[in-house]
């Protein structure tokens, strides 16, 4: 039997060991969150976020509110107005006498008036289903804007509709002083014997109205009536003795306008002839 001849085997190799390379230092990034601390809600801040969002509810609520409660009653007005037509109330200057209209010059160069005048005036309501309601009547007689006598009408007023009312007043002044320049010009306007001394008269009172059933608030109203001329009696001007005659003034050329004052908290408004829409529409109820 012959013996298998086995073909020598490869010598091993040696094994080399390779050094490790030294590690190498990777830049590292700055991480801030590294160093926080874990979060925490603040209480504070959930309760202010709560009050705020819920003032923001109620301005919010509150506003639709009020722009309701406007749609409302323009609605309403609208209603009113296109049922009933209101109309303004018309004021009318029926007479005017005066009976006493004195100045005094004293010796220190002073001026004082002295005047009682009579007026008679005529309110009337065209609507057929309005009534209007008013307070008592303060009444101011001008001369180039300056007062030379007042009084009033103390008692209230109720125009009822398609009425006219005659309201009956005395005005006066003692003593009242004026100045030199209103001296002036109250003297050169009594030489002009045709038209003499322009007369204003104011007439300031709160009315209500009352539609039906439905009444409102009282509005204060001003009537400014102008276009009113007089001269005065006989032995008055500069002079101290009274005189008898009264003189009755020229009130042909009159006319008297109504005006509304709106009073909020410490300002008056008083509407315009040219003004917005919406004070036209509140003319036709006052």
């Amino acid at each position: 039997m012959a013996d298998h001849v086995y073909p020598p085997s490869k010598p091993k190799e040696a094994t080399v060991v390779k050094p490790t390379p030294p590690p190498t230092n990777k830049p590292q990034l700055y991480n801030p969150n590294l160093n926080r601390h874990p979060y925490r809600p603040n209480p504070n801040i959930y309760h202010r976020n709560c009050r705020r969002s819920y003032f923001c509810v109620c301005c919010f609520w509150s506003i639709l509110i009020i722009i309701l409660l406007l749609l409302l009653a323009t609605i309403t007005g609208c209603i009113l107005y296109l049922l009933y037509r209101p109309h303004r109330p018309t004021f009318s200057i029926t007479a005017l006498k005066i009976s006493q209209f004195n100045l005094t010059t004293t010796s220190d160069d002073t001026t004082r008036l002295t005047s009682n005048l009579n007026l008679t005036l005529s309110t009337k309501n065209p609507n057929k289903k309005v009534v209007f309601y008013y307070d008592p009547i303060t009444i101011t007689c001008l001369s180039e804007e300056t007062q030379i006598a007042n009084g009033s009408f103390t008692n209230s007023l109720v125009s009822n509709p398609n009425n006219i009312t005659i309201i009956r007043s005395s005005l006066y002044s003692s003593s009242l002083l004026l100045e030199t320049t209103i001296v002036n010009q109250i003297k050169s306007d009594l030489k002009k014997k045709k038209s003499g001394l322009p007369l204003k008269i104011l007439l300031d009172t709160e009315a209500r109205v009352k539609i039906e059933s439905i009444r409102t608030k009282k509005v204060g109203i001003r009537i400014e009536c102008e276009g009113i001329h007089s001269l005065i009696p006989n032995g008055s001007g500069g002079k101290s003795k009274n005189s008898s005659t009264s003189v009755t003034a020229t009130v042909s050329d009159a006319k008297c306008k109504v005006d509304l004052r709106i009073k909020i908290w410490k300002w008056t408004f008083s509407n315009q002839k040219d003004g917005p829409p919406w004070k036209h529409f509140l003319e036709s109820y006052l």
